[in-house]
């Protein structure tokens, strides 16, 4: 079975960056997942306020895409573990959440991005889905845990 996301209005909307899931990540509160991970772009500079201060998910990547902020040069190979403890810290902090990724079983989860071909599958189903492979990864990591010890868990 696969499982098919994009849209936070649809059933697994949760599964998207967008979804309005805050937490506390570095010792900061942050709106969605999507403002952390944009702002981590700009790591050590004023950015990094400016975008978690954003009042939308679509305007923090709006900044975070604009190449007029100094994106700092190790972002390649720092990208998918930022991902990664963002994705993991939302799912720590929200019971509910956790409880539909963990529902989801052994299914492979997508993003169904027609346009992402790094994060989602893209529009011809050939893109890395890597969004969708750290949402698995953060499920295999949240069934091994035990849910008391995450339970009011800052990450």
């Amino acid at each position: 079975m696969t499982i098919y996301f994009y849209s936070t209005r649809e059933e697994y909307g949760c599964f998207s960056n967008f979804s309005s899931h805050g937490f506390e990540l570095d010792r900061l509160y942050w709106s969605t997942s999507e403002h952390y991970f944009q702002a981590q772009k700009f790591v050590g500079t004023p950015h990094v306020e400016q975008i978690r201060l954003v009042k939308t998910p679509k305007d923090a990547a709006r900044m975070g895409r604009e190449r007029t902020r100094p994106l700092r040069q190790d972002w390649e190979q720092v990208k998918d573990d930022i991902m990664r403890q963002a994705v993991l810290c939302k799912f720590q902090t929200h019971r509910d959440i956790r409880d539909i990724l963990l529902s989801t079983g052994n299914a492979e989860i997508v993003e169904n991005s027609p346009i992402d071909f790094y994060w989602g599958c893209g529009a011809d189903g050939s893109g890395k889905n890597m969004l969708g492979k750290i949402l698995m990864e953060v499920r295999d990591i949240l069934l091994h845990r035990h849910s008391k010890d995450i339970d009011n868990k800052t990450c």
